[in-house]
């Protein structure tokens, strides 16, 4: 049970840490809110954190098949060092910018509003890759097994952590919209630095193999 928790909560703070910088996906969530109600808003976020549950299976399924693989992840690792290192770059820029994602129009009513989250969530291709790394990283750590309990126990704090930071761009943005640039930079160098972190865990296990 306790290392469900560990589980859990390692997860949970992946997955709303990844969700926190504005972009297409909170951005949308708040404009639903502000232009349709909050209660679209949160119809909306709980569109794309159903999609991001069925990613973070998927990202499950792809760590399973290259822990049985390890010639695979030797390979894989190499090409995540590059990744990790050019995301690095990539969120420290962006904090230096303090560039801020302009959300774009969505029109949204009662009726779509699950499945528009739903297919735009989707359309994120980063998110597979990144609930895979993840879901590695804990094996390697000794968090995850890949039993169901352990499966649930890391899809459902994926897509809760993605809902929690969701729903507070829905009920909070009017109060936090002022703040967007300082929330983004600081949101932006914080993941760059989890970005570095991961490529030093990722150099320190390709030099150990």
């Amino acid at each position: 049970m306790q290392h469900l928790l560990i589980l859990f909560f390692a997860t949970f703070s992946a997955a709303f840490m990844a969700t926190v910088p504005p972009g297409l996906l909170n951005m949308n969530a708040a404009k639903t809110s502000v232009e349709k109600g909050k209660l679209n808003g949160i119809i909306f976020s709980l569109g794309v954190s159903s999609m991001v549950l069925i990613q973070a299976y998927v990202g499950v399924i792809i760590s399973k098949f290259l822990y049985k693989n390890p010639d695979v992840v030797e390979v894989l690792l190499k090409i995540a060092v590059v990744i990790f290192a050019l995301l690095a770059i990539y969120f420290f820029r962006a904090a230096r910018l303090n560039a801020v994602k302009v959300a774009k129009k969505v029109n949204v009513s009662k009726r779509n509003s699950f499945f528009k989250g739903f297919l735009l969530a989707g359309v994120n291709l980063l998110t597979i890759p990144y609930y895979s790394g993840l879901n590695a990283m804990w094996n390697a750590s000794g968090w995850i097994k890949f039993q169901i309990t352990d499966i649930l126990t890391f899809v459902l704090a994926a897509g809760f952590g993605t809902f929690s930071v969701l729903y507070m761009y829905t009920v909070y943005f009017n109060k936090l919209e002022n703040k967007t640039n300082r929330f983004s930079k600081n949101s932006n160098y914080i993941l760059s630095a989890l970005m570095v972190v991961l490529l030093v865990i990722t150099i320190y296990r390709i030099s150990n193999q």
